[in-house]
């Protein structure tokens, strides 16, 4: 009996080409959309979603599979949206895609997917994972530019278990054409940007209409002059360079964001160079660790991602027993915030993650 696997269609290209590979290579296959965010308030952006579950109904119908709208909104809500604002509003950088995917996307959807006899949960992302006599392993796109282990970086064993990621082995182009090979209705279709309830705003906006305005002064870190006046530091992000509200000096040297003074409000700058106080960091303490497979236990040489489209970076790894951990960069790195997520690599395979501290 074929394994039966429900593919999170978004509506987008990448779930779709996902479906249709898993139905060509012979699985029972089902297609649901996540109901997650309407901006219901209707105070800001615009979040496609009617069109969206419009395309994803389509293909489903064109490939001849099951449908449904999953509402999820609720658990988004309480487990995304909260975790994000609740982190900008203690001066964190929080990542709402890393959080979807281990709280929604593989936690409550594949519970509801499992519940409705489904063996495992289907998506777009970039990523490839095999079966290994170890138990599976995941790694990284073979298209460098489209890559989203970092997104998967915090997920758990039992998740990746039930998780495929039938697309990883394609370039975007190549996906593309066999989209419009099997005439699905939305092989052209535009990438969406960004997480669905942010829209086509920026986060500062989103903020700005969930997280009451907190002004304190602008300082400049190596003197302590104020140059300025912020509304809010949840505003602001450890190496920020535009919006800062700073003028560059005479020299056209530019400011950026260095620190954070929960004390009196203060925003810290420097110019934007290697000599800045704050800017570049070689170690860090990395807490919340999550593994896809075994821990590291032992001490030794890893690779890390600091951000989605930074490239791997080596660095030595040293687990302290609490679900904590020190790694020390081969190079000093740029603007590493309290909340961002590190993904840790062994070379493409990813092996889990944490939480700068």
């Amino acid at each position: 009996m074929a394994e039966r696997i429900l593919v999170a269609l978004s509506g987008g290209v990448d779930s779709a080409v996902a479906a249709l590979l898993l139905r060509r290579a012979g699985y029972e296959v089902a297609g649901a959309y996540m109901k997650n965010w309407i901006n219901e308030e209707g105070i800001i952006g615009h979040c496609p979603w009617e069109q969206d579950i419009a395309d994803a109904r389509a293909v489903a119908a064109h490939l001849g599979i099951g449908f449904e709208v999953v509402n999820l909104m609720r658990e988004y809500r309480s487990r995304v949206v909260e975790y994000l604002l609740s982190g900008y509003e203690r001066g964190f950088t929080p990542n709402p895609d890393v959080m979807c995917n281990r709280e929604v996307k593989f936690g409550v959807f594949r519970d509801w997917a499992r519940a409705q006899g489904f063996s495992a949960v289907a998506t777009g992302h970039y990523a490839r994972r095999e079966e290994r006599p170890g138990g599976p392993m995941l790694l990284e796109g073979v298209d460098p530019g489209k890559d989203q282990t970092y997104f998967l970086a915090l997920l758990q064993p039992g998740q990746l278990a039930d998780a495929r990621f039938p697309v990883g082995h394609l370039t975007k182009p190549e996906l593309r054409r066999v989209a419009r090979d099997a005439g699905l209705p939305n092989a052209d279709k535009r990438d969406s940007q960004g997480i669905c309830f942010i829209g086509q705003v920026r986060m500062a906006d989103f903020l700005r209409a969930h997280v009451p305005d907190a002004p304190g002064p602008i300082v400049r870190a190596a003197d302590g002059r104020e140059v300025g006046r912020h509304r809010g530091l949840h505003y602001y992000t450890l190496g920020q360079r535009r919006g800062i509200g700073v003028p560059s000096n005479t020299d056209h040297r530019a400011y950026v964001v260095v620190g954070k003074r929960a004390a009196d409000r203060a925003l810290l700058v420097a110019f934007d160079e290697p000599a800045a106080p704050g800017l570049f960091h070689r170690t860090a303490r990395i807490e919340a660790l999550s593994w896809l497979a075994e821990p590291v236990r032992v001490a030794g040489p890893l690779e890390g991602r600091v951000r989605h489209r930074d490239p791997r970076v080596p660095l030595e790894f040293d687990p302290q027993g609490d679900g904590t951990a020190e790694v020390r960069f081969a190079q000093p790195q740029r603007g590493l915030a309290p909340g961002q997520v590190l993904a840790l690599y062994d070379g493409e395979r990813l092996l889990g993650g944490g939480i700068f501290a």
